[in-house]
Parts: structure tokens; C-alpha cells; sequence
């Protein structure tokens, strides 16, 4: 589980309550602010959004705070023994290779080539996929990225409710000094209230499910190129290559190095 995200939330909350001051901090709890702000948000994002994709909000949370769910060390290892398969014993082979591989994405590539289908068409089928599925995902960004734009405006809108509030008290006969205070406090604390909200939760949830999409992105990029790299019948050790320049040196030093141990232990043995 990446637990970075609750780490961020519960550091950044800790930071400003220390900031504040324990003693301080009910000057900080004002109810109306946060029906203002908070309640004024929530009715923003339903507003915008069908509440069938406000429904997968959930969801999206558990992938925020799963862990690397597309490992594209392992797809590259899959990809590099399919190949030496498909030089030694045909495409046709593969069929019963994809008969077991869990991976949909990956079953429906290898499933293409073995179908012996035009590159440029299986490449343009399985692009467009990627492309569709990019799309889905910024959708679901965007509900991140509306809070984080609404959240400061509520903000603003409780700032000048506490300042029209406050104005409206201030009359010649002094009783209005009564209210001014809690006024003030709306006007002030729903503007620290949208603020928090903004750049605290909805910007690194936005920032955090836009990772997840690179991370799937890169895992079904290096697929595309591996199938079209085994039907047109390359190098195992050249495709393992050029999948491998898909990665960071860093992991493909790590990789490197396990490939050393393995053949060190296959020439031991």
C-alpha cells in the first residue's frame, strides 16, 4: 500500500495545527465557515459531475493508495520469453501462452498478432484503446481539479458574507460591536477553510491519479511495442533492449544486475 498520500494529509494537518496552537485552535472551528466552504464545494462537484462518476470517488481513493499496480519490469520479462518462443516455434504457439496471461490488455495484444493482423492496424487499434482510456482517466481528474478551483471561491463567497455581514451590524447604535467578532471570524476562516481544501486534498489527489494514469500509459506503451516487435520477428535481445529504454536508468540498472545473477547461477549450475 503507498500510504504517501495519508502521510501528506496527516503531516500537513499536524504542520498547521501545530502552527496554529492547541490553545488557538477553537478559533479555528466555525460551523458556518464550514457549511459555507465545505458544503458549497460538495454542491459544486454534484452540480458538475453525473453522480455515477461522483459514485467511483472511492474507488479512485484505493488507487491513490495502492501500490504500483502495473509493473513493467515483469511485462518486459513476459514480452522477451514470448518472443524467443515465437522465433523457435511460431506465432501460433503464443495462442496457447495467452490462453493463461490475466492481463486483458496484454492477452488482447498477443491475441492480435497471433491472428497474423496487419501491424500498422493492430498498432492503430491498441493506440486508440490507450487514447480512450486516457480520456476516462482525465474525467476522473477533473473532479479533483474542479474542487481544488471551487474551493478557494467558496472560500471567497464565505469572506464576503462575513464582510456584508459585518457591515450591515455596523449601525450608530453600538449593538452591532456584539456581532462583529463572530462576522469577521466567518469572513477570515472560510478563506483559510478553501484554501486548505484546495492545495492540502483535492490538488495532490488530482496530482496522485494522474501518476497512476503515466504508470499505465508506460506499462501498455512497452506491450504495444513488444507485440509489433515479436510479429515482425526481432532479436529477443534486441527487444529486450529496446523495451528496456522505456524505463529509468535507475530501474534499468536494477534489471541489468538481475539478469547478471541469473545467468551467473544458470553458468554455476
Amino acid at each position: 500500500m503507498d500510504l504517501s498520500l495519508i502521510i501528506g494529509w496527516v503531516a500537513g494537518l499536524g504542520l498547521i495545527v501545530y502552527g496554529i496552537g492547541m490553545d488557538k485552535l477553537i478559533n479555528f472551528v466555525d460551523i458556518p465557515s464550514v457549511l459555507i466552504t465545505g458544503g458549497g464545494t460538495i454542491a459544486a462537484l454534484i452540480a458538475s459531475f453525473p453522480l455515477k462518476t461522483l459514485a467511483q470517488i472511492p474507488k479512485h481513493i484505493g488507487i491513490m493508495v495502492s501500490t504500483k499496480r502495473y509493473n513493467s519490469a515483469a511485462v518486459i520479462d513476459t514480452l522477451v520469453d514470448m518472443a524467443k518462443t515465437a522465433r523457435k516455434k511460431g506465432l501460433l504457439v503464443l495462442e496457447e501462452q495467452a490462453s493463461g496471461i490475466k492481463d486483458p490488455f496484454l492477452k488482447q495484444s498477443v491475441m492480435l498478432i497471433v491472428d497474423a493482423m496487419d501491424a500498422e492496424k493492430i498498432r492503430e487499434m491498441l493506440e486508440s484503446e490507450v487514447s480512450a482510456m486516457m480520456d476516462r482517466h482525465e474525467q476522473d481528474v477533473s473532479i479533483y481539479d474542479k474542487g481544488s478551483g471551487v474551493a478557494p471561491g467558496f472560500g471567497m463567497i464565505g469572506t464576503l458574507v462575513g464582510l456584508v455581514n459585518m457591515l450591515k451590524s455596523m449601525d450608530m447604535s453600538g449593538n452591532g460591536a456584539n456581532t462583529l467578532g463572530a462576522d469577521m471570524s466567518v469572513a477570515l476562516i472560510t478563506t483559510f477553510y478553501g484554501c486548505v481544501m484546495a492545495h492540502l486534498f483535492f490538488a495532490p489527489m488530482a496530482k496522485k491519479l494522474r501518476i497512476r494514469n503515466e504508470e499505465e500509459v508506460l506499462y501498455k506503451q512497452i506491450i504495444i511495442e513488444g507485440v509489433l516487435s515479436i510479429q515482425a520477428g526481432d532479436n529477443p535481445k534486441y527487444l529486450e533492449e529496446k523495451l528496456l529504454s522505456y524505463l529509468s536508468q535507475g530501474q534499468q540498472g536494477k534489471i541489468a544486475k538481475k539478469n547478471s545473477v541469473k545467468e551467473a547461477s544458470g553458468s554455476d549450475a
